[in-house]
């Protein structure tokens, strides 16, 4: 992580980073594959806001608190659905975005 970004962002910034890279894979591995719910279009709705979320913390934004808020609340929602899926890819991005619901909460406590 770049010594720019403020310090109270990091754990944040990489459990969103993370979520991320997971929400990409899964939203891939399912896009032929047939869905018995919101997965994985829920994963194209996090991908949004964790972008937008870590672009706002590395800015350091006084929007950033207000928009961890939201993203909390999408990957709580998109870790609902992966979660309902054997697949170890949904396993693997509910998880992140268990982790990422947790951090973006503290941060915005």
């Amino acid at each position: 992580m770049s010594a720019l970004i403020n310090t109270k962002y990091l754990d944040c910034i990489e459990a969103c980073q993370a979520c991320l890279i997971d929400c990409k894979v899964c939203l891939s591995k399912m896009a032929t594959m047939e869905s018995k719910n919101d997965c994985p279009y829920c994963c194209v709705q996090a991908i949004d806001v964790l972008q937008a979320t870590i672009g706002l913390m590395a800015a350091d934004s006084k929007f950033a608190v207000e928009h961890c808020q939201l993203c909390a609340k999408v990957c709580e929602y998109c870790a609902k659905h992966c979660a309902e899926h054997d697949e170890d890819w949904c396993q693997r991005c509910a998880e992140s975005c268990r982790k990422c619901v947790e951090e973006c909460r503290k941060l915005a406590a």
